[in-house]
């Protein structure tokens, strides 16, 4: 079998599997983010692909009768990046590539920074630009919008329900609406 040809500064450590006795095979997985199969010499290991999971790589792996699905992401972070603390249970992609599983790429995160972390991705980015462009299909447009922030600002109002029922839109959009979430280039000037 080939030789692992590793990269430059790459460290392979064993991956914490349950019931790893169970295993032909034992795996290993590198701060460059690769991972391997072998049996007695890391150097005679394989270079697995994995499968793709919603982006992520795992790595499916059956010792004794139950299935384990490993992402590769938080196999990395849990064995070359300490985590600060209890809290930091999410591990982010830094560059936003979920391709990208060096551990210099990879931080761990609580959950308040893992969702603050995903508004900047390029992809939630594309994906508000492309709403934000959208005319087709809306129940509001740019003038009932700034009605409705018109209306929610006024002291003494109608309730949050009335004022979805007028507009015929639900409470919950109401209150994305007041808090920027939805329609927030929207402004009163």
């Amino acid at each position: 079998m080939a030789t692992i040809k590793n990269l430059k500064n790459e460290v392979w450590k064993d991956l914490q599997i349950k019931n790893k006795s169970a295993l032909r095979k034992k795996y290993a997985v590198s701060n460059m983010g690769r991972v391997i199969s072998y049996y007695e010499d890391i150097e005679d290991g394989k270079l697995l692909s994995g499968s793709t999971v919603e982006g992520y790589t795992v790595l499916n792996v059956k010792p004794a009768d139950s299935y384990q699905s490993l992402y590769l992401h938080r196999e990395v972070a849990k064995l070359f990046n300490k985590k600060p603390g209890r809290n930091y249970k999410f591990v982010i992609h830094m560059d936003y590539d979920k391709k990208n599983n060096k551990a210099t790429n990879l931080q761990w995160a609580t959950k308040e920074e893992m969702e603050a972390h995903q508004q900047f991705s390029p992809a939630k980015l594309a994906y508000k630009e492309k709403q934000r462009n959208r005319v087709k299909g809306l129940k509001l447009n740019i003038t009932k919008v700034k009605s409705i922030k018109r209306l929610l600002a006024k002291p003494g109002r109608k309730t949050m329900k009335q004022i979805a029922e007028q507009f015929d839109i639900s409470e919950m959009q109401l209150y994305r609406i007041k808090s920027g979430e939805n329609w927030s280039h929207v402004t009163l000037d």
